[in-house]
């Protein structure tokens, strides 16, 4: 299994991303190979800084770098050797089983939907979110930002690759899947809300549990929370500043610390042609490992092929 990984992406790079990889080659068995993607130079220069033989690693040169506060459509365009569109090259041809990156998030998006491309049947890829549950495991949120703005049949789609995301990734046989509204009730919530739930209801791709509100997002009412990108994004958000200000305070709790992102790693992109994770731009070395570790996972698990799978039935139909 080949993983790659964008050397010059996040706040903290190479440095941080190095020292990640270092501490993700430690777990990764003799099977994988971790592929640094960045400036070849500095790659071998940050290795040797540490006594770190550049073999252990498989480096691919790429000189240019798409920096935090740039275009994404402009900068992939104007920067064909950057590591995110080399990283998106090497993907597109299968030198790489999954690409990782903590950079700048418009441009790994854009070249997932523009590079590898969105599977058949899927309108609008989507990031998830992982939180935890109060009692052990984990609970998805999607999507968490990447479309603001959706319709019925796209929350619908959502709820399918939550589903298939669950049984992959956290081996949950029958995942529930909820839908995040203002009230249990079948009738509430916006108008988003009330033409879904009947489409969600009829389902035969997922067992839906109904209408989940945002109280129970780390019970077990619901193993999949669907939502559009807006509210995701404030709830996910939210979950971050309440963490950061408990531990401020001195909190130091089990499940506090588990939300903590540095455990988690970082957020799949469902729906286009390839495995893609995306990390928070703060990344430290921890949080590298663990975006690795789940790239692996996304790897592993064949999440692509299955997604494709599981959309041939209804591709013509949603």
């Amino acid at each position: 299994m080949k993983l790659g990984l964008d050397v010059m992406g996040g706040d903290f790079a190479p440095k941080a991303t190095i020292d990640g990889a270092l501490l993700a080659l430690q777990e990764i068995s003799a099977n994988d190979r971790i592929v640094l993607i960045g400036k070849k130079e500095l790659i071998e220069s940050e290795l040797a800084a540490r006594n770190v033989d550049a073999a252990s690693f498989d480096i691919v040169d790429a000189p240019e770098e798409i920096l935090m506060g740039e275009k994404p459509t402009k900068a992939l365009q104007h920067k064909p050797n950057s590591s995110i569109a080399i990283g998106f090259h090497l993907l597109k041809e299968k030198k790489i089983d999954v690409f990782a990156s903590t950079g700048n998030t418009g441009a790994m998006m854009v070249g997932a939907m523009y590079s590898v491309g969105p599977i058949a049947g899927i309108s609008r890829p989507c990031v998830l979110g992982e939180v935890p549950k109060e009692k052990g495991g984990l609970n998805i949120l999607l999507d968490i930002g990447t479309n603001s703005d959706c319709k019925p049949e796209i929350l619908y789609q959502f709820g399918i690759l939550g589903n298939i995301y669950a049984k992959a990734i956290l081996q949950i046989e029958n995942p529930k899947v909820g839908l995040l509204n203002i009230g249990e009730e079948d009738e509430k919530g916006n108008l988003l809300c009330q033409t879904t739930f009947p489409l969600m209801k009829a389902s035969q791709d997922f067992h839906f549990v109904g209408n989940v509100e945002s109280r129970d997002l780390f019970g077990d009412t619901a193993d999949v929370l669907v939502c559009d990108g807006f509210v995701g994004n404030i709830i996910l958000k939210q979950v971050e500043g309440m963490y950061t200000i408990l531990r401020k305070r001195g909190v130091n709790d089990d499940f506090l610390n588990r939300l903590n992102y540095e455990n988690l790693g970082g957020s799949p992109i469902l729906g286009v042609n390839g495995g893609v994770v995306i990390g928070h731009g703060i990344s430290n070395d921890k949080a590298i490992k663990n975006m690795l570790l789940l790239s692996k996972k996304v790897a592993d698990s064949n999440l692509v092929e299955r997604i494709k799978t599981a959309l041939l039935p209804y591709t013509k139909t949603i």
